[in-house]
């Protein structure tokens, strides 16, 4: 068995568990956002958060529809709309009562057909008996087989990493769900509450997912810095364009029945989080680009690694960019037709409080990760161009495991001011990658 048989390569597929230095460096870093995080949700957790009540509308029921009956329409003044769909429909209820009650009919009524499950109002008449009004399709059953094959897909193929971002969505509408809406019902700082929770959320959710490396860590560091400028940026820009965060029909419904809610504070929150999802994918991207680069080419710098991983960023950025304007132009699209068949001026729409809240929550998203890739990109190649290399044993002339820092006689070639370390993973990691 010759020498190179027993050199130890780290390649990019290679799992190794991370050095000493990498790991001091790991937990220098995580340890004060763990804690301030922690002491953040601790105090900002909800104490006195309304309890929910019951709704004060009318019961509903599901069914299944029997069969529909078309009739013909009476017939209205002249002048007025004619009506359509008349007729009656009969659905079995959930306790196998059978009722008939109208075809629902009017602007945005369901279309149903025999089979077709729906949700009923039941209404008491005057003199006691129930009427049932159907208002709605019961989509259970559809959500459940499409959430089905959404886990299935991610799961065959992305495999057990596929299952640890599931776990990671998990997490997310947990934090979402028990931590930042009560707490914000609770009358706490919508900004404070959401800057906390996304930092929890990252911490979970990304050493979840792409385990607990030196690469994830320089992620979660970038991660966090471009969150505190996005919120500074936010705050900024809605105060010089005075949004109010009342904007709709939803937002004003909000301010009559939780009126201790901080309307501009909860468009900001909603600003902070809407960034997350993409910082994270930035900062993720960047921070493992450049350990490729640095375990590629061992002789690159920080100079060189900086260059090489931002022009990747910018292609990155480029791209999401145009994704965010396009997410928020179909949200809005009904909106827009609404505007453009009124024959709106333009300066009006855009300077109008619901269009000028998107305005600013896509500007200051972008700007948001326009910043996490210098930043993340630096962090991780400072890191990378000064990580040191153990020294190697001598291999034979022409040996193909020599890789590229393989000098001709053999010897490893030094890296530029002196070699270093590729980024490692630790046994979590290389579970994951190796299912």
């Amino acid at each position: 068995m010759s020498p190179a048989d027993h050199q130890h390569h780290h390649t990019p597929g290679t799992a190794q568990p991370m050095s000493p230095r990498a790991r001091r460096i790991t937990l220098w870093l995580l340890l004060p956002a763990v804690l301030l995080t922690v002491v953040g949700m601790l105090l900002l957790w909800p104490r006195d958060a309304p309890a929910a009540v019951e709704g004060e509308g009318p019961q509903r029921a599901t069914g299944e529809i029997v069969s529909i009956v078309p009739e013909a329409c009476p017939e209205v003044p002249e002048g007025e709309t004619p009506l359509t769909g008349c007729g009656t429909v009969t659905v079995r209820l959930g306790d196998g009562t059978v009722i008939t009650t109208d075809i629902p009919s009017g602007p945005g009524a369901p279309e149903v057909e025999a089979g077709d499950r729906v949700v009923l109002l039941v209404l008491a008449d005057e003199d006691g008996s129930l009427g049932y009004s159907i208002s709605d399709h019961e989509r259970s059953r559809g959500l459940w087989l499409l959430g089905a094959a959404f886990a299935l897909a991610v799961v065959a193929f992305g495999r057990w990493r596929g299952l640890t971002a599931l776990g990671g969505l998990a997490v997310t509408f947990a934090i979402l769900l028990f931590f930042i809406v009560p707490a914000i019902l609770d009358g706490r700082s919508p900004v404070a509450v959401a800057v906390v929770g996304a930092a929890a959320i990252m911490l979970i959710v990304l050493y979840l997912t792409h385990g607990f490396t030196l690469t994830t860590t320089i992620a979660v560091a970038g991660t966090l810095v471009s969150l505190a400028i996005t919120a500074v940026l936010a705050a900024a820009a809605t105060a010089a364009v005075h949004l109010t965060g009342v904007a709709d029909e939803t937002s004003n419904y909000l301010t009559i029945t939780q009126g201790d809610v901080n309307m501009q504070g909860l468009l900001l929150a909603g600003i902070v989080i809407g960034s997350l999802g993409v910082l994270d994918d930035v900062t993720v991207t960047q921070s493992a680009t450049v350990s490729e680069l640095a375990i590629a080419n061992p002789r690159y710098g920080f100079r060189q690694l900086y260059g090489a991983a931002t022009r990747i960023g910018r292609a990155h950025i480029a791209s999401v960019i145009n994704t965010i304007v396009l997410a928020y132009a179909g949200a809005s699209l009904p909106l827009m037709l609404l505007f453009a068949a009124g024959n709106t001026p333009v300066s009006e729409l855009l300077t109008s409080q619901l269009i000028s809240q998107e305005l600013v929550r896509s500007a200051v998203g972008t700007i948001g990760l326009v910043a996490a890739v210098p930043i993340t990109t630096a962090l991780a190649a400072l890191l990378a161009s000064r990580a040191p290399v153990p020294a190697q044993s001598p291999e034979p002339a022409g040996s193909l495991q020599g890789g590229q820092g393989a000098a001709p006689g053999g010897g490893a070639v030094p890296a530029e001011g002196g070699g270093r370390r590729p980024p490692e993973e630790d046994p979590w990691a290389a579970f994951v990658d190796r299912r």
